[in-house]
């Protein structure tokens, strides 16, 4: 098993079906280019990137625990170890 982490705590929206179609959008625009289409990056002009992954969430550990301190509702439903293990779930491992 790895033993690698992510450097930032960053949680995307890559799972989702919508990202899913996007890259299938960006590839078929690739594909059907009429002209040529040179070396490098200059594949990323055809598709706005921004349409493949709009959303990036940041939280640090902290604020996590400050969250579930501060809102009786979570308390009530979620204990804190299973907040930090949905937070590392979400933001820690890759």
């Amino acid at each position: 098993m790895s033993r690698s982490y992510k450097k930032s705590p960053v949680c995307t929206d890559h799972t989702s079906p919508g990202t899913r179609w996007a890259k299938r959008q960006a590839a078929k625009a690739v594909r059907r280019h009429a002209g040529n289409v040179e070396n490098g990056r200059s594949y990323r002009k055809l598709f706005c990137s921004w349409n493949i992954c709009d959303y990036r969430f940041y939280q640090s550990k902290e604020k996590a625990i400050l969250e579930w301190e501060t809102n009786a509702r979570l308390q009530s439903k979620f204990s804190k170890e299973r907040i930090l293990r949905n937070w590392e779930k979400s933001y820690k491992r890759k």
